[in-house]
């Protein structure tokens, strides 16, 4: 950016006006559910309370995955099971501070232990009746297993489809895993039936309006670290290796490093937003590691604008509310509706929605020429 590292959002207009909408929304939702009664015309429900921040979580998640895929070149197929694991972090000290209210009044063992003749707290359990430790684990074990799992694939040059065929292979093999009542994750029913989150009642609307407001910064605080990244030199570097690796590797970049640093932050991103979906859905179960749903997160970012960042949110938002409104309406048609949706903007829309408004593209089109400079300048000091 021609102002500096400190003003990198100058310019992107599409992301000042996410910015603006996140913070009205963060605080507009909450104050019209509480401040104002049923009768009036501006209140908003607090199943919509819960419903819009469901959607913050998808785009969360959405603009995570944007951040390999539009800026690194990498299509996860697997995305969902950093999300998920991030949501069983949070579920699991959910659990664990249900304490003696469960329905067998076991101090120590969730209820779906003690049903299963557990006789002790498995040793990984152990540290999530601490919010700070649990929280820790939100980040620490999506970003471990993102880093071992990129370590490999990417010094072994794995790209492409191939490693779209093996981040699901991934997803779908702790599927399976999670699936298993040995496991002690609660197996096919997952863990529910949550109380409480330091001290506060899930159900009471004022805690759910804390974490929708919750959800709406955490959107905006990866928005900011996403264009930091994106902005700055190794975003263009990671640019220029999303369209020409071979010419990034020749002329010396570990291109390895560069992908595994943004595939490592974007897992991180995506545990933060499993862990913000728990509470709020009040449930969390192997299904969310399931194949289909990774990809429906490509629908979203491909359907909003791939490599904006922004349009990532927006195609998350536009298309689970078109996803709430049509299971209801037309449930047998849904699915097709979603292939067709993916199909008819591959051809007719191939920068999303996004792209079709010049306006807000200015960064993107910036990206590219940054990319070329790069190579412009490390040509250059080869060459003396």
């Amino acid at each position: 950016m021609t102002h500096g590292k400190s003003h990198f959002l100058l310019g992107d207009r599409g992301g000042l006006v996410l910015l603006a909408s996140l913070a009205v929304l963060a605080v507009g939702v909450p104050a019209l559910n509480l401040g104002l009664g049923p009768e009036s015309a501006l209140h908003v429900p607090d199943y919509m309370v819960g419903l819009l921040g469901k959607y913050l979580c998808f785009a969360l998640l959405a603009l995570a995955l944007d951040l390999v895929w539009g800026y690194a070149g990498i299509l996860s197929l697997g995305h969902g099971a950093f999300f998920a694991l991030g949501g069983y972090a949070m579920g699991m000290h959910l659990m664990r501070e249900i304490g003696d209210r469960g329905v067998y009044g076991n101090p120590d063992l969730p209820d779906f232990m003690v049903f299963l003749n557990w006789q002790e707290l498995p040793w990984y359990w152990h540290g999530f009746d601490n919010f700070g430790f649990a929280m820790l684990m939100v980040v620490l074990v999506p970003g471990v297993l993102a880093f071992v799992f990129g370590w490999f694939a990417f010094r072994s040059r794995v790209t492409g489809v191939y490693l779209s065929i093996i981040t699901q292979a991934m997803t779908f093999a702790l599927m399976l895993a999670f699936f298993r009542n040995d496991m002690g994750f609660g197996g096919n029913n997952g863990l529910t039936d949550f109380k409480d989150i330091l001290g506060h009642d899930l159900q009471d609307p004022a805690t759910r309006a804390v974490l929708f407001s919750l959800s709406a910064a955490a959107v905006g605080a990866a928005f900011v670290i996403g264009r930091f990244i994106t902005a700055s030199r190794l975003g263009r570097v990671l640019v220029a290796i999303r369209d020409a690796e071979g010419r990034a590797r020749f002329l010396g970049y570990r291109v390895e490093y560069y992908k595994l640093f943004a595939w490592t932050v974007s897992a991180m991103m995506a545990g933060v937003a499993g862990a913000l979906y728990v509470p709020q859905v009040g449930i969390i179960n192997p299904g969310e590691f399931a194949p289909p749903g990774s990809i429906e997160i490509v629908i979203w970012v491909a359907v909003g604008g791939r490599g904006t960042l922004y349009g990532a949110v927006l195609g998350a938002v536009l298309v689970n509310y078109a996803k709430t409104y049509f299971t209801g309406a037309l449930p047998e048609l849904w699915l097709f509706m979603l292939g067709g949706l993916f199909i008819a903007t591959t051809l007719f829309l191939p920068k999303g929605i996004v792209g079709a408004l010049p306006m807000m593209t200015d960064p993107e089109r910036g990206q590219w020429r940054k990319a070329l400079a790069v190579f412009r300048n490390v040509g250059k000091r080869k060459a003396s």
